[in-house]
């Protein structure tokens, strides 16, 4: 099967652990996608709420270091995608893909010319908070959250004109509205469930899930536990968010997005390795051809298309 996956934080995972992408002991490694027959991940650069200013810029680009030098090591086995092209050309020749992005665009420290930095190590999309305030705006987890700030505006206008990926995922509802206005270019919510389904914050709602859907963008199914519906969360619960999702139209825009590293996932689906068995089970559920939607071609399509 192939996979695709919008978001991890393994790459964070692997500089705090000091340990290698190839081979450990965390929900992602290398070795252990092997079985898949196309596979691409999008790894996250993830930055705490504590983090700002030109610290969060230093962290960014000492993590974004620690990965090249991973992906170096192992040049042999994935290979690093910054363009469409290198996406296509990596998926024609059956190699594993690589893909770059940021956790929060506290990262930039309210620059743009930090944006054109992060363009040109490779970054190909940008979660525009995490949960708290940055220079952008106001994350989901903001009491009483405002929307973006007039950086936040200029910063999605200027990625859209890079063919970047705007990613709202994380962010507020108001935000999620502005960049609804703002942008000129799909975006995506790279790791999130359905709120009707599991009253989370981070959650979508149907309005917003229908917007994503309407310009054509990319919604990734999170395996967090607490976004599934709480404890003892299973593959069962996934099955009910995609459901929800695709009776709203989504069988285009429809993705994984499992969050591997930065949550406590579901329980059977803690390692990259399980992803067969959920494919398996969707493909049961909603058929062969939506399953390979998700897993693969949706995401593929989208990022052939709107990446540089």
């Amino acid at each position: 099967m192939n996979y695709f996956d919008l978001h991890c934080d393994t790459a964070t995972e692997c500089f705090q652990k000091h340990c290698g992408l190839a081979k450990n002991d965390l929900a992602l490694s290398l070795e252990r996608t092997a079985g898949y027959e196309k596979w691409a991940q999008v790894f996250a650069v993830w930055l705490d709420d504590d983090l700002r200013g030109g610290r969060a810029f230093h962290y960014f680009r000492t993590v974004t270091a620690y990965f090249a030098e991973e992906l170096a090591k192992n040049r042999e086995t994935v290979s690093f995608c910054r363009t469409a092209a290198d996406l296509k050309n990596t998926a024609q020749a059956g190699r594993r893909a690589a893909l770059l992005s940021i956790e929060g665009s506290a990262a930039l420290a309210g620059s743009i010319q930090h944006l054109y930095d992060a363009k040109h190590l490779g970054v190909s999309l940008i979660t525009l908070t995490w949960n708290g305030r940055c220079e952008a705006g106001d994350g989901c987890g903001v009491p009483g959250a405002g929307g973006l700030t007039p950086f936040g505006k200029e910063l999605v206008q200027e990625m859209n004109r890079l063919r970047m990926i705007v990613d709202v995922s994380h962010l507020s509802e108001q935000g999620f509205w502005d960049v609804a206005r703002a942008a000129r270019r799909p975006f995506v919510a790279s790791h999130s469930d359905s709120k009707a389904v599991c009253g989370h914050r981070r959650n979508l709602t149907d309005d917003q899930f229908r917007e994503i859907v309407k310009d054509g963008g990319l919604v990734g199914l999170n395996l967090c536990t607490d976004f599934l519906g709480g404890n003892g969360a299973s593959a069962q619960d996934v099955l009910r968010h995609a459901d929800h999702f695709l009776h709203l139209g989504g069988e285009n825009v429809l993705a994984v997005g499992s969050d591997f590293d930065g949550c406590t996932p579901a329980e059977g689906l803690d390692r990259v390795e399980k992803m067969a068995d959920l494919s398996r089970l969707l493909s049961d559920e909603f058929g062969k051809e939506t399953a390979e939607r998700i897993f693969w071609e949706n995401a593929f399509d989208f990022f052939a298309k709107n990446l540089s």
